[in-house]
């Protein structure tokens, strides 16, 4: 995994389809992502991201995620590579899933 990565702010809704957080990096530079999902796995919620400025690749950043009783939002790196197998195969399964019912609705 990589260094941590702190949440700063909040969402910022781009279109009803769309929102976008920007993450706080440990050396103070900022990251603009969109939010793919935010979906339960194991005792977790967990939130996809994937960074606006990414090249083709299309890496994906999986946070644990928690709402907080004021409505803040907390994200929190995934250090214990079980927990991060388990966040990324449901991600992988809601992927899947997606696909699915796009050519599902295609028929």
């Amino acid at each position: 995994m990589s260094n941590e990565q702190e949440f700063n702010g909040g969402f910022n809704e781009v279109d009803e389809e769309e929102a976008i957080v920007t993450l706080t990096l440990d050396d103070d530079s900022t990251l603009e992502c969109v939010v793919l999902a935010i979906y339960p796995a194991g005792d977790n919620q967990y939130i996809a991201l994937l960074p606006t400025d990414s090249d083709d690749d299309g890496e994906v950043l999986l946070y644990r995620f928690k709402e907080l009783e004021d409505g803040e939002i907390e994200l929190d790196n995934i250090e214990d590579d079980d927990e991060y197998e388990i966040a990324a195969d449901a991600f992988d399964e809601l992927l899947d899933d997606a696909e699915f019912e796009e050519m599902d609705e295609e028929e």
